[in-house]
Parts: C-alpha cells; sequence; structure tokens
C-alpha cells in the first residue's frame, strides 16, 4: 500500500504517541518523556520509553512510530493500522492510484530541487556578488559556524539566473515554479524568480527536510520579508521555523520560546537558547499550538511593549483558551518597549533575553491584564462589562474543571481590583440569605492589628488553628483546606495533630482535644496559639463564639490567605446544595458566602472593622 509521505506526516503530527501507547501500557511521566514496561517483553523495571515521535526500548531495542506500535501491538498489517490511526485522527486515507503515485514521485523531486537551490544560494553568499549579504549577517552578529548551520545564503539578482544554474542537473522551470522558486509570468513572458536581491533562509520541517525559503531584501525595498508560497510541501499555518532544531533544544531541557521572525530565532539559539521558534508570515494557528505543545507542556509566547504586542497577544490567548488542558498551557512574555529578542541578546547578552524568559507570566495572569485594558474602574457600567468579559473568556476552555478554576481566579482577581472605598457602618448588616430559609451569622468582629499593610500570614494562620481549638466540630468540613495552607513550624505541628486526632476521634470535643495535645507534648505550642500577644484573637475565635460565626471567621482568614479556594469552595457547596439541600449543606453554604461576601466588600488586605 504505497500512500504519500505527506499524508503519512500529517497522520503522525496529529497522533499523540503516548495517548496510543498509554491504552496497552502503563505510563509515568520521566522529564519531558514518558517510560514504562516494555509490553513487547516481560521486564519489571521500567526500560521502555515514549518521545514525541518515536517509542525505544532499551531492554530489547524494539523502536518505532505509532504505526508500528499498532502493527506490533495488535498484530495489525500496515494497511490496517494507517486505517485505524486516520479514523481516529479524523483524516481519510488517500486512494492509491496511478496519478497519486505520480503526484508523490513529483513530491520527492521538489526535495530536491529544494537542496539544488539551497546549494546555490549558499555558494554565492561567498562570492562577490554577496559581498554586501555576508557583511549585512555578520554586522548582525552571526558567526560564521551559525552561518553555515543555518544554510543561510544569497540570491542573487535573479533574471533566470537560479534556472541557468540548475538547467545542468535537469531542473526545469515547471519544477522550480512547483517548489516555490519561481512565478508564472503574464502576456507570454518567461517564468521570473521569486527571490531576487535577498538573504536567503531556508525552511525545513520536523525532519530537517527543505521545504521552502524565506528571503530578506537588503536596502529600502518593499516588502522586506518574503515567504515562499503554499507548496505541496510547505503550509505556513502548520510550519514553525527552526522546529528541527528547536526538537533537539527542547530534548535537552530549553524552553521553547515563540518569536517573531527568522534573526530573532537564529540570534537566539547562537546565544544558547535552543529552542526558539517563529511562525512564518502569519499569526499563530491551531496548528502551531498543537506543535508547540508538543515541543513542551507550557510554551512562552514572546511579543513587543507596543501597542501592536499586545494586540498579538489578546489574538494568541483568544486562539489558544478553547485548547487549554491541565496539561497544555501557555505563558506570556513581553519584551523591553523597542528591543526585539536580536537586538536584545546583542546589547545584553544572553541575560538580557533570559530575564524576559523568568519574568514570563503564567496565562491567567496575563489574560486579566489583557482584558483590563481600557476598563473603567470608577464605572459600574464598564466593570460589569469588564466581569462579563472575564467570564466569557473563562467559558471558552473546553476543559470545564479547568474553564472553572480558571473563571475563579479571574472574579477574585476583579474583586480584588476593586476601587478601595469603605462601606459605611453598618452597611454589612442584615439577612443576605434569607433565600435560603435561615438567618445570616452573626457579623464576626475582628482584631485589628498595629499599623501596616495587613495582618502578617502568621496571625491569619494563627486565627485558623485557634478557631479549631475552640470548635473542633468544624474540622471534618473544614480539613481538606486546612490541609491545604502553608503553616509556620509550631502551628503545622498543632495541625497534624489535630488533623491525627480528629481522624480518629469518635465525639469532637474541645476538652478532648487539649487533652490529646497535652498528652503529646503540644500544650504550650496550642497556649500560645490562644494568646492574646502579640495580638488579641477575634471574637470568632472564642471558645463561646457561636458555631456559625466560628466557621464564617475560620472560612474569612482562610479566604484571606487563598481566595482562589475559597471561590472554589463555595461554587462546590452550592453544587452541593442544588443537588441536596440538606441542613449540614444549607449551613456550609450560608458560611461560606459570609466569608466570601465579606471579603469582597472590605479591603482584601486588611480586616474589616468590627
Amino acid at each position: 500500500m504505497a500512500l504519500p509521505a505527506g499524508f503519512l506526516d500529517e497522520l503522525r503530527a496529529r497522533t499523540p504517541l503516548s495517548a496510543v501507547i498509554g491504552r496497552r501500557v502503563r505510563l509515568a511521566k520521566s522529564g519531558r518523556q514518558w517510560k514504562g514496561c516494555c509490553p513487547f517483553h516481560g521486564e519489571k523495571t521500567p526500560s521502555f520509553y515514549v518521545y514525541e515521535d518515536h517509542f525505544h526500548c532499551f531492554g530489547c531495542g524494539v523502536h518505532g512510530d505509532a504505526v508500528s506500535f499498532v502493527m506490533q501491538s495488535q498484530g495489525a498489517t500496515f494497511p490496517e493500522a494507517v486505517q485505524q490511526l486516520a479514523a481516529e485522527a479524523g483524516m481519510e486515507v488517500p486512494k492509491a492510484t496511478p496519478q497519486a503515485a505520480a503526484a508523490e514521485r513529483r513530491r520527492l523531486d521538489l526535495h530536491g530541487v529544494l537542496e539544488a537551490a539551497a546549494i546555490a544560494y549558499k555558494r554565492r553568499l561567498f562570492l562577490p556578488e554577496g559581498a554586501k549579504a555576508l557583511s549585512y549577517l555578520r554586522g548582525r552578529g552571526l558567526t560564521e559556524e551559525t552561518i553555515a548551520a543555518f544554510g543561510l545564503g544569497w540570491s542573487g539578482e535573479g533574471r533566470g539566473a537560479l534556472l541557468a544554474e540548475l538547467a545542468r542537473d535537469e531542473v526545469t522551470a515547471e519544477m522550480l515554479i512547483e517548489s516555490g522558486l519561481m512565478r508564472e509570468a503574464e502576456g507570454g513572458r518567461p517564468p521570473y524568480d521569486l527571490f531576487f536581491n535577498r538573504v536567503m533562509f531556508p525552511i525545513r520541517d520536523r525532519q530537517a527536510r527543505l521545504i521552502s525559503f524565506g528571503g530578506r531584501i537588503l536596502g529600502d525595498g518593499q516588502p522586506k520579508y518574503v515567504n515562499g508560497p503554499e507548496t505541496p510541501l510547505f503550509s505556513k499555518r502548520r510550519t514553525l521555523y527552526a522546529l528541527d532544531r528547536a526538537r533537539e533544544g527542547a530534548r535537552a531541557g530549553g524552553i521553547v520560546a515563540v518569536v517573531e521572525g527568522y534573526m530573532d530565532v537564529i540570534a537566539l539559539h547562537q546565544a544558547g537558547f535552543k529552542a526558539a521558534v517563529a511562525p512564518l508570515g502569519t499569526a499563530l494557528t491551531d496548528e502551531h499550538l498543537d506543535v508547540l505543545w508538543r515541543l513542551s507542556p507550557v510554551p512562552v509566547l514572546c511579543f513587543d511593549g507596543d501597542a501592536a504586542g499586545a494586540r498579538a497577544a489578546v489574538r494568541s490567548v483568544e486562539l489558544a483558551l478553547p485548547h487549554l488542558t491541565p496539561a497544555r498551557g501557555l505563558k506570556l512574555a513581553t519584551l523591553p518597549p523597542g528591543e526585539d529578542p536580536d537586538s536584545l541578546v546583542r546589547r545584553h547578552g544572553p541575560a538580557g533575553f533570559q530575564a524576559v524568559l523568568d519574568a514570563a507570566r503564567p496565562l491567567g495572569d496575563a489574560l486579566f491584564d489583557l482584558l483590563h485594558e481600557g476598563v473603567n474602574d470608577l464605572s459600574p457600567e464598564s466593570r460589569a462589562a469588564f466581569r462579563a468579559r472575564l467570564t466569557e473568556a473563562a467559558g471558552r476552555i473546553a476543559d470545564k474543571s479547568l474553564g472553572a478554576e480558571y473563571r475563579s481566579m479571574l472574579i477574585d482577581r476583579f474583586y480584588a481590583s476593586r476601587p478601595r472605598t469603605r462601606p459605611a457602618h453598618g452597611a454589612r448588616d442584615g439577612n443576605r440569605f434569607g433565600r435560603l430559609g435561615q438567618p445570616a451569622p452573626k457579623p464576626f468582629t475582628l482584631a485589628r492589628t498595629a499599623p501596616g499593610p495587613g495582618p502578617a500570614t502568621a496571625e491569619r494562620a494563627r486565627h485558623l488553628v485557634a478557631i479549631l481549638l475552640g470548635h473542633p466540630g468544624l474540622l471534618h468540613d473544614v480539613e481538606e483546606a486546612f490541609g491545604s495552607v502553608p503553616l509556620p513550624e509550631a502551628l503545622d505541628r498543632l495541625r497534624t495533630a489535630i488533623l491525627q486526632w480528629g481522624s480518629a476521634a469518635e465525639v469532637l470535643d474541645s476538652d478532648a482535644l487539649m487533652t490529646h495535645l497535652t498528652a503529646t507534648g503540644l500544650a504550650a505550642d496550642a497556649a500560645q496559639a490562644l494568646s492574646a500577644v502579640p495580638v488579641p484573637l477575634a471574637a470568632c475565635a472564642a471558645p463561646d463564639a457561636m458555631p456559625a460565626e466560628a466557621e464564617a471567621g475560620w472560612w474569612h482568614f482562610f479566604g484571606l490567605m487563598n481566595p482562589v479556594r475559597l471561590e472554589a469552595e463555595v461554587a462546590a457547596a452550592m453544587a452541593d446544595f442544588a443537588r441536596h439541600a440538606d441542613t449540614t449543606v444549607e449551613r456550609r453554604l450560608i458560611a461560606l458566602c459570609a466569608a466570601r461576601n465579606a471579603l469582597r466588600q472590605g479591603d482584601m488586605e486588611t480586616e474589616p472593622e468590627g
């Protein structure tokens, strides 16, 4: 069964190898690869590794790609394996016809035509006619080794010179037109060279096969850069410049960075950033993102620090949102104004660009700021529209659990960005939860602390522990959240003891808990947590506080330490209440909403006044 190589390349690109093999082999992440026990020979220690595009067993030596794995693991023939994988990838297997076979022969011939052109371009770069181009490349800081490694060249002045040179190798004008190096002319005139008076950049696919060229004009002509046209070999929306080299760089642990142009990529590779790539005269596409995520779970998109860079960032984020998963994310980096990666590494060395990568922000943080552009925080209408944009953006994420996390984080930042004006005294009073059929908890009074930007995290943590010491009956409702917050060493010892006691105790009683802590040598730590020094505890932490007041107070302090998690707890409680509205679920929802609303109405950095 003879199939076009282009079809098989596309099939392999669309088939996640780890997913195919993971159906039959239990795989575990190992760096950027996966590993497991080889399915083809009995072993107890994993020596079977799955890479981006192939698998290899270091025990028995078996090696192959997705097609060969299906053949070997299922006893399938080559056509059967291809048909199965194509169906899963949503592709149609082309029928074998004489015309298809002829087209494939022409496609393979085009690789040879392009390689012959590359040799001619490289030779011209070092002839007198290429002196200006060579001087330009050296002036941009490229070494002889880099120029040779990327196969850079000079097109010459055109006028049929390339056809004249390659004709001796039986390359015809038709072949040069089909490969994208020449164009048909109108009016019966002969075809003409697409590239003339340009520095030439060979473009290769993931297997390092030459598929097209890009050219940069010297001087003031326009357009400054020209890419080859779409051909049987070359598709701009599927190709990233230097992808063949970046694959090796990513495997070696390099950060996958997406920049704008040829010279940026080449300068970064020369500076040691071996996993840099660039799109080719087009914005990022779905296909580009899929290629990037095969290289790295969190590639970094680099944008200029001007308005055009901000617009490009918004377009890229909007494109990426529907495809995000817990295993596929992005970071966004912004270059200093007036700089590009090429100029940055020439002026400041590798450390300059490394600083940009180190400052790259996770997509969630960057998304809020990008959408916040132009929002008038003093206008209720503008803020309402902004909140709707945040909710809509999170809703575009197809992975529902991840979308919910994004929504919680974005909405939390939305409320944290509220202009800091305090409501009038008593504005928080009243029953805000009457629709649940229960009165709101008594507003909890929080202690004032010494002047400063806000209470220390350690004081908030002390309140969490103190409330549970006096009200251990809350433990089963809060234990998972309690275990997630960072605590100072003494409080962490108390937490461990409290959780261990709570998992075995038949009755969650304060006296019994204090007896247990005394027996385990933690009485002094408990006394310190309950002390009025350095700051008196809030009323909600007092032993005589009402249970609802204590519970709402506990979630309030937790929300100050982890507002995103508090939003998630509220959402989960609302879902529980919708499924089965018993009194226990209702009580927990009331307490969570009280804590959440207290945070939203007050200043996120200080506790509200009593």
